[in-house]
């Protein structure tokens, strides 16, 4: 996933240049570079003030593989915890490209508060040896390191983890392994990392519904993931020789750019990657790794998925844990799905210690809110929160079993409520109190566009008037906003007004009445549809809106369902017959949104989302390796023996205090 870490965690690279100015504008204008440049030398001096050094030390793994870590660790301190940050991603210490340092603050932040900082590259990246399998990286590479940094006569014996992304999404099934120096984890949008839970079988963010999220075609690519043949030193170089040569080469790829807006309609989808000129490799190709590669032939249940390094909810997990997680994330229910099964099935010491926090931000954008935190159009207001205090008081509970005043006030489960922008406290999710609302779908058969007669009502209609609508897969409902990253220029996320989207004949528009009472619905949302089509296997697809009195249609979440797997992802593949009306039960989508009186709830019904999800070519083959689809002609039926309904987890409104 994108590399994005907290404030004090990040560094930023920028480029200027200067163009002719007269002498007296030059002496008054500054130059960004050089300021950067001079901040970044500053904090690598005062790094050194204050840390031992100890770069590109090649950690040596079980099956002979070399890993490479940086080392920062307080000068005379004696025997430390460590923070540890494990990355596919470019953690060397010099910008090669800006000539300087790269921000070296994450480290400087960590010594100053009394803790030995590690990164280590992941497998098959940059110096670190092997080859890299995505989502199936060898769990016995985070145990090795954990055991390697415990057993160094500077380490006190106890390691934390801490990351966003990709750096926190191989954790989970690291901690499971119970390894006793491990002593507690900080994931941050791990979604990517969790493989089955619950009704849930995304596998690594692959798969929403059985539908393929498409964010992983470009991140493969993007960052160079399929980098089987890559430039590596000789195992012969010495450390010292490894630390200079970083000065001039960081092994990084420089990928052409794409224009993903185009790449993916690329038919076959299994080919989207090689029609760019990207190479060969896990995504389409066999490869030697333990999940074998080709990933994009797998099923939503495939036993590939299980031989690799995601996490499962059979894998129990028995550490203290700090779980960040945000709305508009790639996979936010999954999480929290995954940070509920914790608290169920852990001894209730551990599970007492499991922290959750829920922002109103894109992926791993947590410390980018401001006063006015922008989601796509929409002001979430002030969703500031510091991050870097709780994480060091995380740490210093559980690594130094020192108290912490920021654990001390956190509650279990802290959560933004949206629309009326503020932050909200709990000791469960959903939060105690919550009760189901059912709303259920109606209409004279014309639903179409939000100019159609689609309402949602409190009681069921009594006539099936379905509404009808056409899939043609090469005309598919563009995304636009919504839950994710990763996508380059094909996808803006966030929250934007929907209308143009939901002018088209092919979405179908369902509205309440409006809120005479603010409402809070925070917690899952569960979509039954009854359907029916001409097609042997199709999609469909639900947005959930938040209609403004004047017109405005803001989306607050959505999801999918391959009618394929409307059974379920271990059962046999369930084929629609025309003529037959299927039920189909999407699975439950979290969200926590403040709809103010005069709004009104919108849901709107389709059959696809794209490139956010591939689409569904409508033939009952592989789809991932065909070239042609079929127009579906598609129907919602309700009323009478087919209820389609919207089931709504809503917090009644705190009694007014005197």
């Amino acid at each position: 996933m994108r590399r994005t870490h907290l404030a004090s965690f990040a560094g930023a690279m920028a480029a200027t240049f200067c163009m002719a100015l007269p002498y007296t504008a030059m002496a008054q204008a500054k130059d960004p570079q050089a300021e950067q440049i001079a901040k970044r030398n500053a904090t690598e001096k005062e790094l050194e003030e204050v840390a031992v050094v100890d770069r590109k030390v090649m950690v040596k793994m079980r099956d002979g593989k070399r890993m490479a870590a940086d080392i920062y660790r307080p000068k005379s301190a004696g025997k430390v915890p460590t923070i540890f940050s494990r990355t596919p991603y470019n953690f060397n210490y010099w910008d090669v490209k800006l000539g300087a340092p790269r921000d070296m603050k994450r480290a400087l932040d960590a010594v100053k508060h009394g803790y030995a900082y590690v990164e280590m590259n992941e497998r098959g990246h940059f110096f670190s040896e092997g080859n890299y399998d995505i989502l199936g990286a060898p769990i016995t590479d985070g145990v090795d390191a954990v055991r390697w940094i415990s057993s160094q006569p500077w380490s006190s014996g106890k390691v934390g983890t801490t990351g966003c992304s990709s750096t926190a999404e191989w954790q989970m099934a690291v901690v499971a392994q119970n390894e006793p120096a491990l002593a507690t984890f900080n994931v941050q949008g791990f979604g990517a990392g969790v493989g089955r839970v619950g009704p849930y079988y995304e596998q690594g963010n692959w798969y929403r519904g059985g539908a393929v999220q498409m964010l992983f075609i470009a991140w493969i690519y993007d960052y160079g993931i399929q980098n089987q043949v890559r430039p590596l030193f000789s195992a012969n170089y010495t450390q010292a020789e490894l630390a200079n040569a970083s000065r001039f080469y960081d092994l990084a790829p420089q990928m052409p750019p794409v224009d993903w807006d185009k790449a993916f309609w690329h038919l076959p989808e299994k080919d989207i990657i090689k029609a760019v000129g990207g190479p060969p490799g896990i995504f389409e190709t066999r490869m030697p790794v333990a999940t074998g590669g080709n990933m994009i032939a797998r099923a939503p249940n495939d036993p590939a998925w299980y031989k690799g390094g995601l996490w499962h909810d059979n894998m129990k997990i028995a550490k203290p844990g700090l779980w960040f997680m945000s709305w508009f994330d790639v996979s936010v229910s999954p999480n929290l799905a995954a940070y509920n099964e914790v608290r169920r099935t852990a001894p209730k010491a551990i599970a007492d210690e499991q922290y959750a926090v829920i922002a109103p931000v894109l992926h791993c954008a947590y410390t980018r809110a401001t006063e006015h935190t922008m989601v796509g159009d929409l002001d979430m207001g002030d969703a500031r929160f510091d991050y870097d205090a709780l994480v060091f008081g995380w740490f210093d509970r559980f690594l130094k079993g020192e108290d912490s005043e920021a654990v001390k006030k956190q509650p279990k489960v802290m959560y933004y409520l949206m629309g009326k922008n503020e932050w909200k406290k709990a000791d469960t999710w959903p939060p105690a109190g919550a009760t189901a609302k059912t709303l259920y779908f109606t209409s004279g058969g014309k639903a179409n566009t939000l100019y159609g007669d689609g309402k949602l009502v409190e009681q069921a209609g009594g006539d099936d008037q379905p509404d009808q609508f056409v899939y043609d897969p090469m005309n598919p409902v563009p995304t636009y906003g919504g839950g994710g990253c990763c996508q380059g220029n094909a996808v803006k996320f966030g929250s934007y007004d929907q209308r143009k989207e939901e002018a088209r004949n092919d979405v179908l528009v369902y509205d309440t009445e409006p809120f005479k009472e603010g409402t809070e619905v925070s917690g899952p949302i569960t979509v039954t549809l009854q359907v029916s089509s001409s097609a042997k296997d199709t999609d469909f697809t639900f947005k959930v809106i938040d209609v403004y009195p004047d017109g405005r249609a803001f989306n607050v979440t959505e999801n999918i369902q391959r009618m394929r797997y409307r059974n379920g992802y271990d059962k046999p593949l369930a084929w629609m017959k025309p003529g037959e009306v299927y039920p189909v039960t999407f699975q439950p989508i979290d969200t926590s949104y403040y709809f103010k009186p005069g709004h009104k709830l919108r849901v709107a019904v389709s059959s696809s989302n794209f490139p956010r999800f591939d689409r569904n070519l409508n033939t009952g083959g592989n789809n991932y390796d065909e070239t042609d689809g079929v127009i579906a002609h598609n129907a919602v039926h309700h009323g009478g023996t087919y209820p389609s309904k919207i089931v709504l987890t809503v917090v009644p409104a705190a009694p007014e205090k005197d």
